[in-house]
């Protein structure tokens, strides 16, 4: 007898979770002296009251899908990779690289060159703890942040020096071809007649985001590969037993988190700054890791983490303008709350549920 459907697990704990988040947060507002329902209200309109907030949710949406799928894959194959933040800069440099090597005449012929660049960086700089861990038990979460250290000094050494835009300080490459540009939210629907804000760097990168996330459902559910990495997360002793070798699960589902990881920037670096600059991720990859466990790892989840945790960051900007009492400090602890509950404390919501659905399979035998 199953304790609880899977559509109560996969969505119902969820929603429980956020809403005890939320109960919590307001309990902090108020204890400091503002109205909790204000803070919601100014949250929600300032991430989708107009085009412009919902182009910056979806701008930020469309980074922690891709972090948080980088994060999921790893976690089938029950592998901890908190390098996201570090593979994300690689994979700003793997498309910085391959956009300046070329004068683009078309975004349609940049885009899927600046894609490879990007995955195959993050994914080399995932490949380095993913061998470790398979051949010499070195943990990958030690080596993964690191990694993240590694990863964020060598950016700086080199937009500092032979990447740098000469005849500047900041610490930046030069800006891409124009043909390197990617269409944003505006140029896209305005042909259609549909008015949508300029200043919003929503590009068409949330639409490849949708589709990695598509194809992570399909290489997980559908595929050989996918039955290997998930059978390995549930017991590596049964699936070696199985004949499933250790050493190309670990490389291979790591290789694919970094990729998609590295992916990123396709949105930031391509999309919306148009050259390599520093600290671009802006703990995106971070971030993966919370879209990651409370999507539970599964592509339509981490969607819908995404867009939430892009609505609390965009939301969050709102809040220091109509409320000066509350500070960017608050959003952050909400986001924690947020965690907390679907992370740490998901129990805490699940037992009783799983009580109560028991209850009533046995009411009804």
């Amino acid at each position: 007898m199953e304790k609880m459907p899977r559509w109560a697990d996969v969505v119902l704990v969820p929603l429980i979770s956020i809403a005890l988040a939320f109960i919590a947060a307001g309990l902090v507002v108020l204890a400091i002296g503002e109205n909790p329902f204000d803070m919601v209200f100014f949250m929600v309109r300032g991430a989708l009251g107009s085009s412009s907030g919902i182009g910056f949710t979806l701008y930020y949406t469309t980074n922690f899908i891709f972090t948080g799928l980088a994060f999921s894959v790893a976690m089938h194959a029950r592998l901890f990779n908190i390098g996201g933040e570090g593979q994300a800069t690689m994979g700003g440099l793997g498309a910085a690289l391959v956009l300046l090597a070329v004068p683009w005449p078309h975004w349609a012929l940049a885009l899927p060159f600046a894609i490879m660049g990007a995955a195959l960086l993050g994914a080399a700089w995932a490949a380095i703890p993913a061998y470790l861990q398979a051949k010499r038990g070195s943990h990958i979460v030690i080596t993964t942040i690191m990694f993240n250290f590694i990863g964020a000094a060598f950016m700086i050494y080199l937009l500092n020096g032979i990447l740098k835009k000469p005849g500047q300080q900041s610490a930046e490459t030069v800006t891409f071809p124009k043909g390197a540009h990617l269409p944003t939210f505006h140029e896209m629907l305005a042909p259609l007649g549909i008015e949508f804000s300029k200043s919003t760097p929503a590009n068409i990168s949330f639409f490849v985001a949708l589709i990695a996330a598509f194809l992570v459902w399909l290489l997980i559910w559908r595929t050989r590969l996918g039955y290997q990495i998930r059978s390995f997360g549930q017991s590596e002793t049964a699936s070696t037993y199985a004949g499933i070798s250790a050493v190309k699960v670990t490389i291979i589902s790591m290789l694919i988190s970094g990729g998609l990881a590295g992916m990123l920037a396709i949105n930031v670096v391509m999309g919306e700054a148009e050259r390599l600059i520093l600290n671009f991720t802006e703990g995106a990859g971070f971030m993966g890791i919370a879209v990651g466990l409370m999507g539970r790892n599964h592509p339509v989840g981490i969607v819908l983490a995404a867009f939430l945790f892009g609505t609390l960051n965009q939301g969050g900007f709102e809040l220091l303008w109509e409320m000066p009492g509350i500070s960017r400090e608050m959003v952050l602890v909400i986001q924690a709350l947020i965690i907390v509950f679907t992370g740490a404390l998901v129990n805490f919501t699940r037992y009783p549920l799983e009580r109560i659905f028991l209850a009533m399979q046995k009411r009804a035998n």
